[in-house]
């Protein structure tokens, strides 16, 4: 298999799969990683690939660095060894890489993966990672925090050593020894402090010695009077290294309280760095999940060898095993035959691999219990063999190894041999591999295997694509299509001489100069109908693009006309509104003059009720219209006293008060304080329970009002309303009085709170319409109302 895989070249893109990984034994999985050949297990591989490839896709990928093996070191600290800084150091950052992944796969909790039990094998112990980490601050120093103890002799040592170079400082300072001192400095030798003496006055600074310079000049002299300060020295220095020590063996004997936990964790996380390697490799390589089966059938679409540069790399379509289990590829040399069947080969093994594949979706391939391969120069020195013979080698170990359950992949079948001879061999050799059933693909030169392909079921031709005119191969397989050598063409486009080439093509038999014309004539018609092919497809890509783009117009169109028929329909509104508004304060106007029993009219008043009633004869055309098309309104049941009523021509709702004896004639209704006998034929009765839903009759109701006869201007009572709701009926009321001609209105707003009352002042001192305005006077309400007087 090794070799197979060798051949195929699986064992380079292992090598770009280990370089994903992020610690040596992960690498090593990937390196060492063999294709299965049971289906349940790489659907099983490929499912975990693409679960990692959607996982990166959402929340990035996890982190592995840090992760190192420390097997070896939990295991001899289980059996009680003594691990030092350095190996500590390592578990606890293979701790921290263990609590990084686990609080990565936190951050996207709600998603269910297949990955999930291998999360779930991991067991962070973040106890033991800060214990180690506030212990140990490099391979090579303890933290003083490690231990009480250990702070405590670290400060005993500290004030040791500064006892000592005090008195070490005061002797370099004192003109007396400052004669015999080489250097004025305190240095040290052997872990003791010492003064750098020179070599002929040693007698004069008593003390030992303890080392001596390369020339002899200087010797370190460590003072009698700091000896004492430096045995202590020395002293707590072994207590130190005791501590240390003592330290190290309680953290080791708590790693190896948690080894086998942490060994377990590790050969998850292991695993899991290995999967998400294979995920961010299928990145790298634009990759999708094919569909798998163990029948044989292989539709790679679009396929790309991972190996090949992607700016050179020819995406091609390959089928086998669908309509035929065997392809034959022909064509000329250098066309591509060989990476058509590689990549055939190399797909398969990736894909029993649980990789995934540089292929376009739809895409599917066949788990094999054997994939075979004889491919490339097998030619052998040193065992006396010639191409064609290892070749041969090479094929009957094949064909005692092939069964039902095999891909074959064969280059060059029958070369290096007499051709006649060749080619009936290769015959024999494809017909013996169909009879064990095997599926084949398998490239050559001889014609009598294109004939052999044509006359035979379940064999197929094949040929790599090559422009004549420039060349140069296209590298796009054609299946169905047997290919030519074109060597003849090569050859006088190259510059051979035409009469050579002529003699070349008499000497070919006459039934291969018939099946190559035929081959010839086929590719012509092919190369023709794919042309007339693209041509229509660009037709139908115009096509579809123009039919969006009139879509899009269209669209544009209708966006537009809906536009101005919402803006019309805003103005019409605005127009309605304004128009009732005014019908509203005509109306109450003559309810006024009615109750004020003036008889007689001015002229100015006769006026403005003419203009009034020619508005409202234009604001009823349309009504009236509309009536007409809506058709004949009929009452559902007679009118009865207190019935609620919509009084159509003006859209207002009113209630009834009397109806006439005979239920037929005008109804006496009150709109608001105002009553009017309107034609029973200008009502819509309207059911009590949908009025009190209509939020819109209740502010209706509530904005404008006329005063009793004797006060002669109109007012608004606001009582009971929040602040919001009396401002905006305030506004409302002003618009009216104004259009209406009032110069002078009350509003009511109670006394209550006096917070109604400072709203509705604070909003008429900013309002264009007001001239002034004061608080009522006795007899007009006082603090309960706000007399306005208008521009």
């Amino acid at each position: 298999m090794k070799r197979n895989i060798r051949s195929l070249e699986l064992d380079k893109i292992l090598s770009l799969l280990a370089e994903e990984t992020a610690c040596e034994d992960a690498a090593e999985l990937a390196r060492t990683l063999e294709p299965s050949s049971s289906l349940k297990e790489v659907k099983r591989l490929l499912a975990d690939t693409f679960e990692a490839h959607g996982m990166m896709a959402r929340f990035g990928s996890p982190s592995f660095s840090g992760l190192r093996n420390v097997t070896a070191s939990l295991r001899r600290a289980e059996a009680g060894g003594l691990l030092t800084m350095g190996e500590l150091l390592r578990v606890a950052g293979v701790l921290r890489t263990l609590r990084g992944i686990v609080e990565w796969r936190a951050r996207s909790e709600g998603v269910k993966t297949v990955l999930d039990w291998r999360f779930d094998a991991l067991m962070p112990n973040k106890y033991l990672e800060d214990r180690i980490n506030t212990s140990i601050i490099s391979e090579e120093e303890m933290a003083s925090e490690a231990s009480p103890e250990l702070a405590s002799i670290r400060r005993k040592i500290r004030n040791a050593s500064a006892r000592a170079r005090e008195q070490l400082d005061k002797m370099i300072r004192s003109p007396m020894y400052q004669k015999y001192l080489q250097d004025p400095i305190v240095t040290m030798r052997g872990g003791r402090f010492v003064v750098p003496v020179k070599a002929e006055c040693r007698g004069d600074v008593p003390g030992l010695v303890h080392d001596t310079s390369s020339s002899g000049a200087t010797v370190f002299v460590e003072p009698m009077a700091v000896v004492e300060a430096n045995n202590e020295i020395r002293v707590l220095l072994s207590k130190e290294q005791a501590e240390i020590e003592r330290i190290l063996a309680e953290l080791s004997a708590e790693a190896g309280g948690f080894a086998s936990g942490i060994v377990s964790s590790y050969e998850a996380a292991v695993q899991l760095n290995l999967i998400f390697a294979k995920a961010n490799l299928g990145y790298k390589m634009k990759a999708t999940v094919p569909e798998v089966n163990d029948e044989g059938k292989i539709e790679l679409k679009r396929a790309r060898h991972p190996l090949i540069a992607k700016e050179k790399v020819v995406p091609t379509d390959i089928q086998l095993g669908l309509d035929f289990d065997t392809l034959v590829i022909t064509g000329p040399n250098t066309g591509g035959k060989t990476v058509s069947i590689k990549t055939i080969g190399l797909m398969t093994l990736m894909a029993m691999c649980g990789l995934l594949l540089p292929v376009a979706d739809g895409s599917r391939v066949s788990v094999f219990g054997k994939v075979l391969s004889d491919i490339g120069d097998e030619q052998s020195i040193e065992q006396s063999l010639s191409t064609f013979s290892a070749h041969m080698t090479n094929i009957i170990r094949i064909l005692s190894e092939t069964d039902s359950s095999s891909l074959v992949l064969l280059d060059e079948l029958g070369a290096g041999t007499d051709p006649v001879e060749g080619a009936a061999l290769a015959t024999a050799i494809l017909e013996a591999l169909r009879r064990r059933g095997a599926r084949i693909a398998s490239t050559t030169h001889y014609a009598e295997l294109k004939a052999y392909a044509l006359q035979t079921e379940g064999v197929e031709n094949g040929c790599c694509e090559f422009d004549v005119a420039t060349l140069k191969p296209t590298y796009r397989l054609l299946i169905g299509v047997p290919g030519r050598s074109n060597a003849f063409a090569i050859s006088l486009r190259l510059g051979m001489e035409e009469a050579i080439v002529e003699r070349a093509r008499e000497l070919v038999s006459s039934e291969n100069t018939r099946f190559e014309d035929i081959v010839q004539s086929l590719e012509e018609s092919r190369q023709r109908l794919e042309s007339e092919r693209a041509q229509a497809e660009e037709q139908k890509l115009a096509a579809r693009r123009a039919n969006e783009e009139a879509a899009h117009k269209l669209e544009q169109l209708e966006e537009q006309a809906e536009k101005e028929m919402e803006q019309a329909r805003q103005r019409a509104s605005e127009l309605i509104s304004r128009t009732r508004a005014q019908v509203d304060s005509m109306l109450n106007e003559v309810e006024e003059l009615r109750k004020k029993q003036n008889k007689l009219l001015t002229a100015e008043q006769k006026a403005k009720l003419k203009s009034g009633m020619k508005r409202l004869e234009e604001e009823a055309d349309p009504i009236r219209r509309r009536r007409q098309e809506e058709g004949e309104y009929i009452l559902p049941r007679p009118l009865r006293a207190g019935d609620t009523v919509l009084i159509y021509d003006i859209n207002k709702k009113a209630s009834v008060l009397e109806v006439p004896p005979d239920g037929k004639g005008p109804v006496l209704v009150q709109a608001g304080i105002i009553r009017m006998r309107v034609p029973q034929e200008n009502l819509r009765l309207s059911e009590p329970e949908k009025e009190k839903k209509d939020p819109r009759a209740r502010s209706r109701n509530v904005t404008k009002q006329l005063s009793s006869a004797g006060r002669g201007a109109m007012e608004i009572d606001l009582r009971g309303q929040m602040v919001e709701e009396g401002i905006l009926n305030v506004d409302r009321f002003l618009d009216s009085a104004s259009m209406a001609g009032v110069h002078q209105v009350t509003i009511i707003h109670g006394k209550g709170t006096g917070r109604l009352r400072a709203a509705v002042q604070a909003h008429l001192r900013h309002h264009p319409m007001v001239k002034s305005f004061r608080l009522g006077a006795y007899g007009e309400g006082e603090a309960g109302v706000t007399v306005v007087e208008l521009k």
